[in-house]
């Protein structure tokens, strides 16, 4: 196969419609606008087809690759697993011994076999925006830079000062782009790489429950022991709700962090705390107050003692604080991510912090795989000691996409001062859809004018009459994939949704300790994704509301759509029906 020919391959492979052949490789500026359609190669003929995804649960053959099973287990049988070798690496040992399906295998299998709307997994089912893959285009076929070989372990030097520039504004000091900065395989390799350059078997590192999943088996392939701190739920007064149905019978509310709660978790061997603002699953911005105590816990815990911060969904900040937007109006301050506090920037927290981040949230391109590290040098340096023994760099030609596209996405952009404004507004509006559907559903859900949030989430609470049309059976009832192997109330809630009601959402047990999930801290709650298109969300809205009306077949509602939205309007006192396109 020729270069040429290899290069159109990937970029096909990519969905990347917008690459065409006639002598020489040109990017169109209109065919990836506002559409789900990518690009196939038909192997046995080399020929080029279009191919149009009309819904998320589309699984048809040739369709996007829209998603994700991330363990690749869902298109199978999730109790075929191979039998594990008797003889097992420390590592495995140290995750244990687990051969059934996970929550995301599961609910993969789940979204495959039925048809769904998918508001399970964390990733947007629209392509990235324009500018972005143009700049993708661009560095691929940049025959002076041909970034095709090898680049700087540690980044990508084009990258990284971009970076460089960006956080010096961010942390208000200047960063060294070679010695602060580490790119990584996305941020999991870069929370990976920290922990295992920080973490000895026996330390100590605390993380803040609810969590992301994936926090605790990263703690324990580094040898270390999770402490969890909970986060407290505090339901709203009736009058705080902001709900307009007086027949409610649940409330929503915000999670809050106690100090007093993080000061028992310390101990000598307390290594690290990880902080991840805005917070998956919860939606959570932590105050500035939390974070002040968060310091203070570091200073407590000692000198060994570092912070380090998750912050890939800081520009989908949709309801930041607003004190924090008032003092940066009065500092006379611009920034990119409003209402954003940065950890690193209190007082004293720079030598104590790794900061890490991604462009896949941002860009609407998770599957880029280009994450970083920002920090002082003497906590970056032994991650780029570490680098090289993992793979030798990531990406060059994504780093350089990602460089180009950093350079554009300041500019006005449709209609807005920036991409970034634009993303805001963009997901802040998807948001109050899918709000307003899951309140008229009856979840409760988080009051966006009180409670400040962020990220692509909304932690619904369940409410007595969700919970009531829930088939007794299927509570308490064994279920191999679930934690413990039995389906509690919010694991069956989400099964039952997507078997019968044509709606899928992630239970929120594989987010809190098997000791809290015990204690019945995770019946009350699921997660529900916002990243999706506005036909999407629309179907599932329909689902939702089916559940409140009592239907026994969800697909009755797929032919009677229009009349189903409508009752949700008047439910709800009407859902927007002006889009803002996404690509």
């Amino acid at each position: 196969m020729s270069p040429r020919s290899s290069l159109l391959y990937v970029l096909l492979g990519l969905g990347v419609a917008g690459v065409e052949v006639s002598g020489a490789f040109t990017s169109t500026t209109n065919t990836l606008k506002r559409s789900r359609k990518c690009l196939r190669l038909d192997t046995s003929t080399t020929a080029k087809k279009e191919i149009t995804s009309t819904s998320l649960h589309e699984n048809m053959d040739g369709d996007c690759d829209i998603a994700p099973c991330l363990d690749g287990a869902c298109a199978t049988d999730a109790t075929s697993t191979p039998d594990m070798p008797r003889i097992v690496g420390e590592s495995i040992e140290r995750l244990g011994i687990a051969t059934g399906p996970t929550v995301w295998s599961e609910f993969g299998r789940l979204s495959q076999k039925h048809k769904v709307a998918n508001l399970g997994q964390g990733f947007p089912d629209w392509l990235p925006p324009q500018f972005a893959v143009d700049s993708l285009v661009e560095a691929a076929v940049d025959v002076a830079k041909s970034p095709h070989q090898y680049t700087r372990t540690a980044g990508h030097p084009n990258l990284v000062k971009a970076l460089a520039g960006r956080y010096s504004v961010h942390l208000r000091r200047e960063i060294d782009a070679m010695a602060e900065i580490a790119v990584t395989v996305g941020a999991s390799q870069a929370l990976y790489l920290s922990l295992q350059t920080l973490v000895k078997p026996g330390d100590e590192v605390i993380l803040f429950e609810p969590f992301f999943d994936l926090y605790v088996n990263q703690v324990k392939l580094a040898g270390g022991t999770p402490v969890y701190v909970p986060l407290t739920f505090v339901p709203y007064s009736l009058e705080d709700d902001n709900n307009d149905n007086e027949e409610t019978d649940v409330v929503g509310g915000e999670w809050i962090l106690e100090s007093i709660n993080l000061q028992k978790a310390l101990s000598p061997k307390t290594r690290a705390i990880v902080l991840n603002s805005p917070h998956n699953p919860t939606g959570k911005i932590f105050t500035r107050e939390e974070m002040e105590s968060i310091a203070d816990a570091v200073v407590a815990a000692g000198p060994q003692c570092v912070v380090l911060t998750d912050e890939v969904y800081k520009y989908i900040t949709h309801a930041p604080p607003k004190e924090e937007v008032q003092d940066e109006s009065a500092r006379g301050y611009t920034s990119l991510c409003p209402g954003h506090i940065q950890f690193a920037s209190l007082p004293g927290m720079w030598e104590r912090t790794i900061t890490i981040s991604s462009a896949g949230k941002t860009f609407s391109a998770t599957g880029w795989q280009v994450g970083w590290c920002v920090g002082p040098k003497e906590l970056i340096s032994p991650i780029h000691q570490l680098l090289p023994y993992v793979q030798f760099c990531a990406s060059t030609v994504i780093q350089e996409a990602l460089a180009r596209t950093l350079a554009k996405a300041e500019a006005p952009y449709e209609g807005f001062p920036s991409y970034y404004a634009y993303l805001k507004e963009s997901y802040t509006r998807k948001r109050d859809l899918l709000s307003n559907a899951l309140k008229a559903a009856g979840f409760g859900v988080p009051n966006y004018d009180t409670t400040p949030g962020g990220g692509f989430f909304i932690f619904a609470r369940i409410g007595k009459s969700i919970a009531d049309a829930l088939p007794a059976e299927r509570k308490n009832s064994p279920n191999v994939a679930a934690p413990g192997g039995i389906a509690r109330q919010d694991w069956a809630l989400c099964q039952w949704m997507a078997e019968e009601k044509g709606v899928l959402c992630i239970p929120s047990t594989p987010f809190f300790s098997s000791e809290r999930v015990a204690e019945g801290a995770s019946d009350e709650f699921i997660r529900v994704a916002f990243c999706k298109t506005d036909g999407t969300i629309n179907e599932a809205a329909s689902a939702l509301f089916d559940i409140q009306r009592g239907k026994k077949d969800s697909s009755v509602n797929r032919e009677n759509a229009p009349s189903l939205e409508s009752d949700l309007e008047e439910a709800e006192g009407g859902i927007s029906r002006e889009r803002i396109e996404t690509r």
